[in-house]
């Protein structure tokens, strides 16, 4: 039911479909995988999730679907369309319609403003121009998230996640992120890609 509902979502929002798929070659990888991808069953009621689980577009956020449960996990986000965006980590309660994250208890990102957000209070930010084709780290290791934009580590962090938390991302006004679980480009020394639970036993 899940999948039907994001088509209808998709055909009413051509322009979305367009830009999410990103032609014939992207379609051929619809089909979810068995691995780490953003969740279709937790997210916002105006975001998309296309290209095999990787890719958000439309409005809203998504959770992926696996916590982090291990010790040093990364994970990485491409810029695929610059506009309003975020991501960063957030408790499976939290609000997937609201936008931009950070607002609540239950969220900690960084936005495409640069700022990092947390309660709605902001707790540092970097003056880097974000452009389409950056590649944001994000590394989690209990309550430490630390992002790197192409392989730089931002100098503002947060030290202070509490509780069992979940990779997001939001999208707003065009704005296009595609998750990567598994082939990392910038890895980190020591981090490893998220893992499910079971796999951790």
């Amino acid at each position: 039911a899940s999948g039907s509902s994001k088509l209808r979502l998709c055909v009413r929002e051509p322009m979305c479909w367009s830009c999410c798929w990103g032609g014939a070659a992207d379609a051929e990888e619809a089909a979810p995988r068995s691995g780490v991808q953003l969740d279709l069953f937790h997210i916002g009621p105006e975001a998309v999730i296309v290209k095999a689980g990787k890719r958000l577009c439309g409005s809203g956020a998504a959770l992926a679907n696996a916590p982090l449960v291990q010790n040093k996990s990364i994970w990485e986000i491409t810029l695929q369309a610059q506009a309003v965006w975020g991501l960063g980590v957030a408790h499976k309660t939290v609000n997937l319609a609201e936008i931009p994250q950070g607002k609540s208890l239950g969220s900690w990102v960084l936005r495409s403003t640069g700022q990092l957000f947390h309660n709605d209070t902001l707790l540092g930010e970097t003056d880097h121009k974000f452009i389409e084709g950056d590649i944001i780290t994000c590394t989690y290791d209990h309550e430490l998230l630390v992002f790197y934009i192409n392989g730089v580590r931002v100098p503002a962090d947060f030290s202070n996640v509490r509780g069992e938390v979940y990779p997001i991302l939001y999208v707003d006004k065009g704005a296009i992120l595609e998750a990567e679980f598994a082939r990392i480009v910038h890895m980190v020394p020591s981090f490893m890609p998220v893992m499910f639970e079971k796999q951790l036993l």
